[in-house]
This record gives C-alpha cells, sequence and structure tokens, in this order.
C-alpha cells in the first residue's frame, strides 16, 4: 500500500479559505477543539490500520547545515523563509489509494477552528517515494 505524508503548513496553500489568526490567539476551548479533533484524527485512522505516525511541531526552529570537514555545524535561528513554508505537523498515513488519502486529508482540513467553525486548510498530501523492487 503506498503510504503518504499529509502535512498541514501554519498558513499556506494556494488561498485561503478565509483569514484566520494564529492558534496563540485563539480562545482556549478553541484550541481545546482543535486537538480533540486531532486526536479523534489519530484514533480514526488507528482502528484502520491507515496510521503510521502524526506529529505536531513548535515553531521555533534552527536551521543547521554542514560546516566542512574540520568545522562544527553552522547553525542560525534567522533570517526565516515566510511563514507559509513552515511545517505545523503531519500525519504520514498507509492507505489503499490516492484516493482514500485524498478523502483523509479533507477530513483532516475539517477541522476546528476558532468558534468552532471548520478551519478548510489546505493540507498538502505527498506520496512516499518507494524504491524500486530489487532484482533477482
Amino acid at each position: 500500500m503506498p503510504k503518504y505524508l499529509l502535512l498541514k503548513h501554519y498558513s499556506g496553500g494556494p488561498e485561503p479559505h478565509r483569514p484566520v489568526p494564529p492558534m496563540d490567539q485563539w480562545a482556549p476551548e478553541d484550541v481545546e477543539a482543535h486537538m480533540a479533533f486531532q486526536w479523534h484524527v489519530n484514533d480514526m485512522l488507528q482502528k484502520n490500520g491507515e496510521l503510521v505516525d502524526a506529529q505536531a511541531l513548535v515553531p521555533s526552529r534552527t536551521w543547521v547545515r554542514y560546516g566542512g570537514p574540520d568545522a562544527a555545524p553552522v547553525t542560525t535561528d534567522g533570517p526565516h523563509p515566510e511563514t507559509s513554508d513552515l511545517v505545523a505537523g503531519w500525519f504520514m498515513i498507509d492507505v489503499e489509494s490516492h484516493d482514500r488519502a485524498l478523502e483523509v486529508a479533507a477530513y483532516v482540513s475539517s477541522e476546528p477552528g476558532p468558534g468552532g467553525d471548520p478551519l478548510y486548510e489546505w493540507i498538502d498530501v505527498r506520496e512516499v517515494m518507494t524504491l524500486p523492487p530489487a532484482e533477482d
């Protein structure tokens, strides 16, 4: 079965469905409802045997690159790309088809936001590359 990575971005996609403030500006009950939905999706995918992994990421990050054979890694905390380029979290799923991956992504997109209204956020659906079968 193919694996798909469903990427959630802090903000991004082709166009916003509606403006939504950052989660740190939401009412506590809205954050709680949003997170409860994420756990519900995890449970549903787990019961279906489709969940490989799911994680949320904090917005802080450090950029690192190779510093050379005799140097420590080079790190920086900025400047950063546009916020829309940053991944907020993901679901890794193992499903029967691309259509099922799109179905799951659409469901994730319906997660509640401020006031309980669905976010309808864009979910970036990416198939995991597999190696060709080894020749015998």
